[in-house]
């Protein structure tokens, strides 16, 4: 598993990507059992790293789903999912707090959790 996040990592950090961060949730009540999020420079920019993804990735990778608004796409590869961002939507939606709290255990302590 390491390896294919390093790669992800790599493709994502190579095309300039921004705080780039991974959650391992392997042992946590999640659907994947790890998440990245990468911060874009912009919606064109989000886009072009979904492109530097599948070229990178595939054949080896398979994209079950791919959810694209330019500010922000989820890539689902079943047992790892990818958020890209642009700044904005990475810091209204805060997804880096409802993975670290996932992460840490702490979900359903005091907040609901989406």
């Amino acid at each position: 598993m390491n390896a294919r996040i390093e790669k992800i990592t790599n493709i994502l950090d190579m095309n300039k990507a921004e705080a780039i961060e991974v959650f391992d949730l392997s042992e946590k009540n999640y659907f994947v059992d790890f998440a990245i999020i990468a911060s874009s420079l912009g919606s064109r920019h989000t886009t072009a790293l979904l492109d530097h993804l599948k070229n990178g990735l595939k054949p080896e990778e398979k994209f079950n789903n791919v959810d694209e608004s330019g500010d922000w796409i989820v890539i689902d590869l079943g047992d790892i999912l990818i958020h890209i961002m642009t700044p904005e939507y990475r810091i209204k939606y805060d997804m880096e707090k409802f993975l670290s709290d996932l992460a840490d255990g702490k979900e359903g302590e005091g907040e609901e959790v989406l």
